[in-house]
């Protein structure tokens, strides 16, 4: 992993990658919090699957971040974990 972690280290002192990889920061934010409920609750997609009715690939595939979720399955995904969904605007750091 820190192969990986100083290869990313470098690639972002170039000011134009790091504008595009911090503009992605809110996507991987709601993938990591996707990933953390459901392994918090113990669940595993095919079970967080039958809870919601989503079918297993697409979990599978907004983990993975090759898909978009709607309000709505974020929705649907938190109360199949019994959880609460929260969405905040929060200022830009300058």
């Amino acid at each position: 992993m820190t192969d990986f972690k100083d290869f990313l280290n470098e690639r972002l002192q170039n000011a134009e990658i790091k504008k595009e990889y911090d503009a992605l920061e809110p996507e991987f934010a709601v993938i990591q919090a996707i990933i953390d409920a459901r392994k918090e609750t113990g669940l595993t997609q095919k079970e967080l699957s039958e809870r919601t009715g989503i079918a297993q690939g697409d979990i599978s595939k907004l983990e993975n971040g090759s898909a978009n979720p709607s309000l709505r399955t974020l929705q649907r995904l938190a109360a199949g974990m019994n959880r609460q969904l929260k969405v905040a605007f929060v200022p830009i750091e300058s």
